[in-house]
């Protein structure tokens, strides 16, 4: 059975630091693409930044240069690091993962959810002014 928890959320400055994880069991690393989805309150579902097996990364153009995207084999951990946060940031952010590389779900830079099958519950990140 596959799960994924994140971790890592929290309340946080604007212009501040957040790392978020994904610990993921029952799911092998190998051709995989995982990634962060965010959705804030009455806005649609999009995805934020993305990495498969083979080591590509997507990142959304809003967190370009801001996000950084990571997978540990070893620990079989998914990390979000989040620099320079914004207000428009605030949102619960959500793991998620499917087998095969994310050029066959992804486009360009963005990432469709519809592709995932597994997910996990979210956590929730909020950015003041």
């Amino acid at each position: 059975q596959v799960q994924l928890m994140e971790s890592g959320g929290g309340s946080v400055q604007a212009g501040g630091s957040l790392r978020l994880s994904c610990s993921a069991s029952g799911i092998s690393f190998t051709n995989i693409c995982m990634g962060w989805f965010r959705q804030a309150p009455g806005k649609e579902r999009e995805g934020v930044a993305h990495i498969d097996s083979s080591g590509d990364t997507r990142y959304a153009n809003s967190v370009k240069d801001r996000f950084t995207v990571s997978l540990e084999n070893a620990k079989n951990t998914l990390y979000l690091q989040m620099s320079s946060l914004k207000p428009e940031d605030t949102a619960m952010y959500f793991c998620a993962a499917d087998f095969g590389l994310c050029s066959g779900k992804c486009r360009g830079d963005v990432c469709y959810g519809s592709y995932f099958s597994r997910w996990g519950q979210g956590t929730q990140v909020n950015v003041s002014s």
